[in-house]
């Protein structure tokens, strides 16, 4: 779902739940300032700040045969290749 289709169907959800948070005043300042350059309200601003970092969580986490398959190289690496063990050892005689 595009980002613009996400804010409407948001904005056409009643806002009748309240957030109250506490932060220090250099916080308050910066989201004031996030604020004023985004043109969103804050409650839309926190909206968006916890939606990328669901959708990076997301992306991150390994499901299923991705999983699976991850883990079974972690446990069982394969044999270095040729060109990597020349790659190491260019790397060390270069000083690395």
């Amino acid at each position: 779902m595009p980002p613009t289709a996400r804010r409407t169907a948001a904005a056409r959800e009643r806002k009748s739940a309240r957030l109250e948070l506490r932060v220090t005043p250099s916080i308050r300042k910066l989201i004031e300032r996030a604020t004023a350059v985004s043109g969103l309200a804050a409650g839309d601003l926190a909206y968006e700040g916890a939606r990328r970092v669901l959708e990076d969580h997301d992306r991150m986490v390994l499901r299923g045969a991705d999983r699976d398959a991850f883990l079974e190289a972690v446990a069982n690496p394969p044999a270095p290749t040729a060109r990597l063990i020349a790659a190491f050892r260019k790397h060390r005689k270069l000083g690395g």
